[in-house]
């Protein structure tokens, strides 16, 4: 996975890179095929935002969150960005899964 952080009105200190790298961790111990992420922060006078991009094997997933201290808005991006995995990852097995496989039963006489 390629994770690519980078700043916009705001220089990207080593502690919040480190936290960011273990907030988005989650993402892939729940979903293996995470391709690369792309996160931006930025500073809009009192608001912190956070932007990610996630590129998945067949789907790209942006989220954004607005918040007041930079942690939150990572914790929060965190969240959705997890909740939106786990659908991704259940719309993707589930069709695989559905039970309705055709059982086979020998023909009598056969």
């Amino acid at each position: 996975m390629n994770l690519t952080i980078s700043g916009h009105h705001l220089e990207v200190t080593p502690s919040i890179r480190e936290y960011l790298g273990t907030k988005l961790e989650r993402v892939t111990r729940h979903f293996d095929h995470v391709i690369d992420m792309h996160v931006t922060l930025s500073v809009d006078k009192l608001q912190q935002k956070v932007d990610v991009n996630v590129h998945l094997r067949g789907k790209d997933i942006h989220v954004e969150a607005t918040e007041p201290d930079m942690y939150a808005a990572i914790d929060l991006i965190a969240d959705k960005l997890d909740r939106q995995v786990l659908k991704h990852k259940e719309k993707r097995y589930s069709d695989r899964h559905t039970g309705d496989a055709i059982k086979y039963q020998e023909q009598p006489g056969a």
